[in-house]
């Protein structure tokens, strides 16, 4: 089976991003997340962008984002807004954030 990579250039890009909070630093970096929500639901090419917090460990954030196209997203990761809330990360986050591109499988 091959992968016609020409499909995939038409497919939508799907993110998962994991933030994980210092644990008592989970409000004040909710707090920075949430602050992306609107300005980036108001982007062009953002289909879904949704923030979830695991129900098990208050410190893990997860963001599900749907995007038109990699330009897109790349025009996202480098906006204002989100420039603006990386730099306020140092301190409250115990790793890197970690953001994986996928397409739809099925």
């Amino acid at each position: 089976m091959t992968i016609d990579s020409g499909q995939m250039a038409n497919q939508t890009i799907h993110v998962v991003a994991r933030v994980t909070a210092l644990p008592d630093k989970v409000e004040a970096l909710k707090a920075v997340l949430l602050e992306l929500i609107e300005p980036t639901r108001q982007e062009a090419g953002a289909i879904k962008y949704e923030l979830l917090q695991n129900q098990h460990d208050p410190t893990d954030f997860t963001f599900v984002e749907e995007w038109t196209s990699n330009e897109a997203l790349n025009l996202h990761l480098d906006s204002p807004h989100l420039q603006e809330a990386a730099a306020k990360l140092e301190g409250l986050v115990a790793a890197t954030p970690d953001i994986r591109r996928y397409y739809l499988v099925a």
